[in-house]
């Protein structure tokens, strides 16, 4: 019974090697944070992204988005702009601010679309800037973009 559990020879081929080898785990998914004050708009985000097969955490206000980054560092962002407590723009700044957080790609999202909104995003730290109303496909592929930009 020890037999069959015994690592295979080094002499056996990389085919042989990796049938008796210890079982393949599944790559783990990318983690984003959803933080948006609007339920609806947060519940229909977390629902795209697990679909697709992402695992989510979800903040209803700037200072839980903050804590919630520290804590879990997503491999992702998608942060609204107006919420109560701390506005986006302020948490994508203090993201930025520390060297923890800092490489953690953000989606700026916001029902304010004009240039000048945009450029405030662009300032905060934002990696990306996506008006309100938006498709889901279009937040997917924004979401897709940052991961294999950043390399993650």
């Amino acid at each position: 019974m020890t037999a069959l559990l015994a690592a295979p020879p080094m002499d056996t081929d990389a085919f042989t090697r990796a049938l008796t080898s210890g079982p393949i785990t599944a790559p783990v998914p990318p983690s984003v944070l959803i933080a948006d004050d609007d339920d609806d708009v947060r519940d229909v985000i977390e629902f795209r992204l697990q679909v697709a097969g992402y695992r989510t955490m979800t903040a209803d206000n700037g200072q839980s988005a903050l804590s919630l980054a520290i804590e879990r560092r997503p491999r992702v962002i998608i942060l609204d702009v107006t919420m109560p407590r701390i506005d986006g723009l302020t948490v994508c700044n203090r993201l930025h601010a520390s060297p923890a957080t800092a490489e953690i790609p953000v989606l700026m999202i916001s029902g304010n679309g004009r240039p000048d909104d945009l450029e405030l995003g662009y300032e905060a730290g934002a990696d990306d800037y996506l008006p309100k109303p938006f498709s889901t496909h279009e937040m997917m592929r924004r979401v897709s973009w940052l991961l294999l930009s950043a390399g993650r």
